[in-house]
């Protein structure tokens, strides 16, 4: 495994210690203001919610599997002319403002603030774009087409995809109320 590959890993390992800390931290601060995390969103909603952050978590370990393990990362390019480095701007721009979304929104709620709710909507579609970057990031590689690895991360991106760049983006806001 190359220099770039463990690059990547160490991102990953960094970003989902910080992702998942602010979950844990948020949901062990707040006990009795879990629910408000759904943020208004109906009950009619809530399952395909459900279904798509299932779908998004193994979405997101089946196209990480493909790009850490089944890429070449020196001989990479995405879109043509980028190199492997790029896969170091999407999963930080899916990573770091993931791990603010919590405590931005518990913030949000407990300060009543418009201000940090505009911030949580920017960091949320920062996420989305970078999701959106990932899966053309994907589609753009040259790669053996038939390769059900690459099919599978394709996949799973585009789980990834609805689940943050819309699901999060742009449903969850819409019901939030500060």
């Amino acid at each position: 495994m190359s220099a770039q590959q463990w690059i990547l890993i160490a991102i990953n390992v960094v970003g989902g210690i910080l992702v998942m800390g602010s979950y844990v931290q948020g949901v062990m601060a707040h006990p009795d203001n879990r629910g408000a995390l759904w943020g208004g969103v109906p009950g009619s909603l809530r399952p395909l919610y459900t279904v798509g952050m299932i779908s998004a978590a193994l979405g997101y370990f089946a196209f990480s599997y493909f790009i850490v393990f089944r890429i070449g990362a020196t001989e990479v390019r995405v879109a043509d002319h980028l190199g492997f480095w790029i896969f170091y701007v999407v999963y930080l721009l899916i990573l770091l403002p993931s791990a603010m979304w919590m405590p931005l929104t518990y913030a949000a709620m407990d300060r009543h603030s418009m201000g940090l709710y505009w911030i949580i909507r920017i960091v949320l579609v920062v996420v989305g774009l970078g999701s959106l970057g990932l899966l053309a990031a994907l589609l753009s590689l040259r790669t053996d087409g038939s390769s059900y690895a690459y099919w599978l991360g394709v996949a799973g991106s585009a789980a990834f995809c609805f689940q943050t760049a819309v699901l999060d983006a742009l449903v969850w806001p819409a019901f939030f109320k500060v």
